[in-house]
């Protein structure tokens, strides 16, 4: 296999090389009038999942879509029973390839195109004009979302986890098709007004984004990671703009590396019997690998047998019997 091309090559060793990513196809360039700087060396997420991405294990697979998804500039549709490891793949490409913040816009059956890309605090505004008798600057009141951050005019792509998308409401996967595509979008509160440039607070704790003439345009699209759990079907034309992939349930020999990047190579020989009770028991319904994680470090730390473990942590997620 050729994998010169890979600039995420899945070492799980931090490195500059997305400089290498060559300019974009035409119809996936974008222009922008400014940088947005930010913090490439930060945290990967509100929670800091550093440590859990340090030890992702990613096959040739999963790089050559990650890749793909890369060079084309297009999002990442990833699916697959929960538990496989389809969200930590945005930590993952976000740490190695040091891009800074992932971005996670966790989606419900509520959620909306606009909450993604800003949110607009009207009342809030309206009632500090009824205390002061004047309204504030309405930059106070605006904050992007962790899509309008990613579409934000970055040097260097930004990385977007939108997670489980499949619990959208129907219409959402087609809403974001023109964003996805153009790249841009308007805030309509910031049109309206004078000003020509106004500067909003971010979804994360980055530098407020300059905004000009109500309009914001990627510079560099960012890879959009979204997952599914398979729980319903998505419009061809939204699937289109997809790069897809579908993330199997890991064998013995992968969750061996899995159990090894987490726990040590020490763990794995005095896993085995987890390992095979763990493929065992997934014959008759879900399990998530961090069960089998679990189980391995309660061994370890406990010393208890690791039937009885078994027993505590390996309870099917969705029982077909």
């Amino acid at each position: 296999m050729n994998k010169d091309w890979w600039i995420y090559t899945g070492t799980r060793q931090p490195h500059d090389g997305i400089a290498r990513l060559p300019e974009p196809p035409p119809w996936r360039a974008f222009a922008s009038e400014e940088d947005t700087p930010f913090d490439r060396d930060g945290p990967t997420g509100p929670h800091n999942r550093l440590k859990p991405a340090a030890a992702y294990e990613a096959d040739n697979h999963t790089i050559d879509m990650v890749n793909t998804a890369l060079y084309l500039r297009r999002p990442l549709l990833v699916t697959g029973d929960p538990g496989v490891g389809k969200s930590m793949l945005a930590y993952a490409v976000a740490r190695e390839l040091r891009l800074g913040s992932v971005l996670r816009w966790p989606v419900t059956s509520q959620s909306t195109l606009q909450q993604g890309l800003y949110r607009y605090d009207a009342i809030g505004r309206v009632g500090d004009s009824n205390l002061s008798g004047q309204a504030g600057e309405i930059s106070r009141y605006l904050r992007l979302g962790p899509l309008g951050t990613a579409l934000a005019p970055f040097r260097l792509p930004r990385v977007l986890l939108v997670d489980e998308i499949d619990k959208s409401d129907i219409d959402l996967p087609n809403d974001l098709l023109d964003v996805f595509e153009e790249g841009e979008y308007e805030i309509p509160e910031l049109s309206r007004l004078a000003e020509d440039e106004v500067r909003i607070r971010p979804a994360d704790e980055g530098q407020p984004v300059l905004v000009r003439h109500g309009r914001l345009r990627c510079r560099a699209f960012p890879l959009v990671v979204l997952t599914s759990n398979g729980e319903r079907a998505f419009p061809p034309a939204f699937l289109r703009r997809c790069v897809q992939l579908d993330l199997p349930a890991p064998g013995a020999e992968r969750l061996s590396a899995i159990v090894a990047a987490h726990l040590g190579t020490a763990e794995v020989g005095r896993s085995a019997e987890l390992i095979d009770t763990f493929l065992a028991r997934r014959e008759l319904g879900d399990l998530a690998t961090d069960q089998l994680l679990n189980a391995v470090y309660l061994a370890g730390a406990t010393g208890v047998s690791r039937a009885h473990l078994a027993e505590l942590v390996m309870k099917n997620l969705n029982p077909t019997i």
